[in-house]
């Protein structure tokens, strides 16, 4: 009979090596020496899931089968009673990663092994392109063109873009200040010129990221719809989704959605009425794989692709788990990327690296990635206010990020 392997410890890293602050789970096994990581990552509540981790779940977790991993998502999730937010999600995540790691590992077998073996050798990835005008925006495309990309994201000014004609009232509060008009009108102009600079061949994406209001957002999907974007992301805020059927109903513009979902009642319908055409979640903010899972098989009965978010405040294991289900999954689309510096690649043995616009996994077994802890600890997390999601509209109202 085959011993059971237990949870002995589960341990949380606090890190920010590149600008965001990163929440790392391993979780100790009564086998010596074996050991998962996971990611918990909410970077603006960071010291949130740390104590929900340390104080709550550690307590709950100590000496459970590690190979229950279903068990272990559902009780955890359940155990608080209430549920379904933020901090316990990416919590839960950071354990549930952390267990699928500890099976491929005691299986000799990488994470996408276990999900039912490749779909694909690589996942294609996009990048961020960027600038201050349309021309340093084609300059930035063709920066990542020269790097084998053929998926690039396009902003320009940032979120929002740079509100340079805006007129503020007296004594308006400092904040992170834009226009809703002349974003949409500079970034129409952005996009006729790059298309007219670079042609149709590279696929162009665009992120709102819910600054506009729901009928600013129809008009503006309908605008997009000639410069054919791969996909238009976060035109709506979570609060808004029924306005995503106006959206369908007059124009063709795919659409991707999920960055800030917490609960599935925020996807269900959008899957259901085939109203959005990419599914972004961030993997951890919805609770781990085991969630990902199910969602990326849901999605694929209605014809909707994966696009797991990815930027640089998802961990290393965090895109070590992405790439995994993207590896497996029959209907992964996209996956987003941001390089980090050299060193975090020193303190993260195994991160995927990106090779002429893909994305491959290492060879190691479970999610294939390790933390470097001494390299770890040289870089603790700051805990400053946060600046860019006080945004504001031009008349000082506070606004979504």
């Amino acid at each position: 009979m085959v011993e059971t392997v237990t949870i002995k410890d589960v341990q949380t890293i606090l890190t920010q090596p590149a600008g965001s602050k990163l929440v790392i789970v391993k979780i100790i096994t009564s086998d010596d020496g074996l050991y998962g990581l996971g990611c918990a990552t909410f970077t603006q509540r960071f010291m949130a899931v740390k104590t929900a981790i340390e104080e709550h779940l550690k307590p709950f977790l100590i000496g459970r089968d590690v190979d229950r991993i279903e068990e272990i998502w559902q009780m955890s999730m359940v155990n608080s009673y209430w549920r379904n937010g933020p901090v316990l999600n990416n919590a839960i995540s950071g354990v549930d990663q952390a267990l699928w790691d500890i099976k491929g590992k005691r299986a000799n077998m990488p994470v996408y092994q276990l999900l039912g073996g490749k779909c694909r050798e690589g996942a294609a990835v996009y990048g961020h392109a960027g600038g201050g005008t349309p021309e340093e925006v084609v300059e930035s495309i063709q920066q990542f063109q020269g790097m084998g990309y053929r998926y690039i994201r396009c902003q320009m000014g940032g979120y929002g873009g740079k509100a340079e004609k805006m007129v503020k009232p007296e004594n308006a509060p400092e904040g992170a200040y834009y226009s809703r008009k002349e974003y949409m009108m500079n970034h129409l102009r952005m996009f006729e010129h790059v298309r007219k600079e670079l042609g149709f061949e590279v696929e162009l994406l665009h992120d709102i990221h819910e600054r506009l209001q729901p009928i600013e957002a129809v008009g503006f999907a309908k605008d997009m719809e000639e410069f054919k974007l791969f996909f238009l992301e976060d035109a709506l805020a979570p609060e808004d989704i029924e306005w995503f059927r106006n959206i369908r109903e007059q124009c063709s513009t795919p659409i991707a959605m999920g960055e800030l979902f917490n609960h599935p009642r925020e996807w269900t319908p959008l899957v259901e009425g085939r109203l959005i055409d990419f599914l972004r979640m961030h993997v951890s903010q919805m609770g781990g794989i085991t969630p990902a899972r199910n969602v990326a098989a849901f999605g694929n009965m209605y014809g909707i692709r994966t696009a797991w978010h990815g930027p640089g405040d998802t961990s290393p294991v965090g895109h070590a788990a992405n790439l995994h289900l993207d590896l497996w999954a029959p209907n992964f689309g996209i996956q987003e990327w941001c390089r980090f510096p050299e060193h975090v690649y020193e303190m993260f043995p195994g991160l995927p690296e990106v090779r002429n616009g893909y994305m491959y996994a290492s060879d190691g077994p479970g999610l294939g990635i390790d933390i470097n802890e001494e390299l770890a600890a040289k870089y603790p997390c700051t805990n400053e206010v946060i600046g860019w999601t006080q945004t504001r509209l031009p008349d000082g109202s506070p606004a979504r990020p």
